[in-house]
């Protein structure tokens, strides 16, 4: 099995972890194993990237009872239900051989688990037949507990092509995004944590964030190096709200051996739906790193 496509493997070796990244690879398959299945069917949420029908990729959130995603066999999970009206993916996850990626992050005890592979539709939802199972560390994941479900909303509440001073100031206080991507694998999404600020907003359009060391994969800068195509989902945990991204993005290397990601904004979706779920105040990750000072810091000029 070729564990990774070329984009990754060409991250890998300009950083120096190829055979980091080969032991870890091993980790990758296309089996359901119990643990994972039982770990899926406690989960209240499920990230869900694709591309839409215009071929922009966008992260997106499906909520539900515990139970409403499962392992229903060796590789193939079910999801029940769908997407809130308007979604950007709400199309892409009706239609039957859509590339998708999920990760199931649940906040209450760091773990996470990514999932990645081809969709069929169902009477009640869909399902997805996995290419590529495995689970990733804690590291950079915020501790969070669930309050309550709440029932109103008024569903989507502002598309555009460039991030509004409210919005800006939501990207600069998260602590938390999810990041969609696609290669030649398919597609995937991802997890990006740290302290708040840790993303930058340059401009209503631009946004820069630090690659910070994991699990030596690259999947994600990967499949930037092959497709700049990106959507960015930022959770609002504390009051159930959505802010959408789609646009592009490249790696920045720089010669001190870091790695940044600059993302070019293309379209915004801004929602408030019903059935939300609320989280606690974070306790946040103590691999988080410290931020660095500077007048500049998330300033919105260049």
């Amino acid at each position: 099995m070729d564990r990774y496509h070329k984009g990754s493997l060409a991250v890998q070796e300009r950083v120096g972890v190829r055979e980091l990244a080969e032991h870890v690879g091993r980790s990758i398959g296309p089996g359901i194993r119990d643990v994972a299945a039982a770990f899926l069917a406690l989960q209240p949420h499920l990230v869900v990237g694709a591309a839409d029908g215009a071929g922009r990729l966008w992260a997106s959130l499906l909520t539900g009872a515990p139970g409403f995603v499962r392992a229903t066999g060796p590789d193939r999970i079910a999801v029940r239900g769908g997407l809130p009206d308007g979604d950007p993916l709400a199309g892409a996850l009706a239609a039957g051989g859509t590339r998708v990626g999920t990760i199931a992050l649940d906040p209450r005890t760091r773990r996470r688990m990514r999932l990645n592979g081809t969709l069929a539709v169902t009477a009640g939802g869909f399902a997805v037949t996995a290419e590529e199972v495995f689970s990733n560390c804690p590291k950079y994941l915020q501790k969070r507990e669930p309050l309550e479900l709440v029932a109103e909303g008024p569903g989507i509440v502002r598309r555009s092509g460039a991030l509004t001073p409210g919005q800006e100031r939501a990207v600069r206080g998260a602590d938390t995004f999810f990041v969609a991507t696609a290669g030649a694998g398919g597609a995937d999404a991802s997890h990006r944590g740290g302290m708040p600020g840790f993303v930058e907003v340059l401009s209503p359009t631009e946004l820069r964030w630090p690659d910070y060391p994991g699990n030596a994969m690259f999947l994600t800068l990967g499949n930037l190096a092959l497709d700049e195509r990106a959507g960015l989902l930022f959770p609002d945990w504390e009051g159930g709200g959505l802010l959408q991204l789609s646009g592009r993005a490249r790696t920045e290397f720089g010669a001190d051996g870091s790695r940044g990601v600059r993302f070019r904004v293309e379209a915004v979706v801004e929602s408030l739906h019903q059935g939300r779920l609320r989280w606690s105040a974070p306790e946040y990750s103590p691999a988080n790193p410290a931020l660095p000072d500077g007048p500049h810091r998330g300033s919105t000029t260049r």
